[in-house]
């Protein structure tokens, strides 16, 4: 069975225009990238788990922040209290290796400079039998489309494109 991964793009409204909220992948592989080495928050569902379940608990995991409840209670750090809307559907795509990756989108705000996240354990340097512990994001920052279209991974770019559609509306 093929992979699935699911995730949540908050983005906000600054001056008229959307932001969204992205995050810098930590490790050593990312630390000096910067274009097209940003992300939508998302992880890999688990058998069986609700695809907006699991795209909420990898939310909170990479960034540290708090989601707003599904069931229209109180929200945090975004979306109005009551709604059933507060997710909207961004749709999937089929990434390379066969994964699929579905997102979707959320009103919100936070300060990424508050952004802290779980960790995991790897060989660096290769083959020096050293475990080193990072962050799965290192950072997160909020950007405006064009900035946002540069900075994003391209095989998630059409998130971007779908969530401007979506808002237009």
């Amino acid at each position: 069975m093929a992979k699935i991964s699911a995730g949540l793009l908050m983005y906000r409204r600054r001056g008229g225009a959307a932001e969204v909220l992205l995050i810098h992948l930590g490790g050593p592989f990312w630390a000096r990238k910067d274009e097209g080495a940003w992300f939508i928050p998302k992880g890999e569902i688990e058998s069986g788990e609700d695809l907006l379940a699991g795209a909420r608990r990898e939310f909170e995991e990479e960034t540290g922040f708090a989601t707003p409840a599904v069931d229209g209670g109180s929200p945090s750090p975004g979306g109005e209290a009551g709604s059933s809307s507060i997710y909207m559907p961004l749709g999937e795509t089929r990434r390379c290796g066969g994964k699929t990756m579905v997102v979707f989108a959320f009103a919100g705000d936070c300060d990424p400079a508050q952004a802290h996240s779980n960790t995991f354990e790897m060989e660096w340097p290769p083959r020096s039998g050293r475990r080193q512990e990072f962050p799965e994001a290192d950072r997160a920052g909020w950007y405006a489309p064009a900035e946002a279209e540069r900075k994003i991974h391209p095989g998630e770019r059409i998130f971007l494109e779908r969530l401007a559609v979506a808002i237009a509306r």
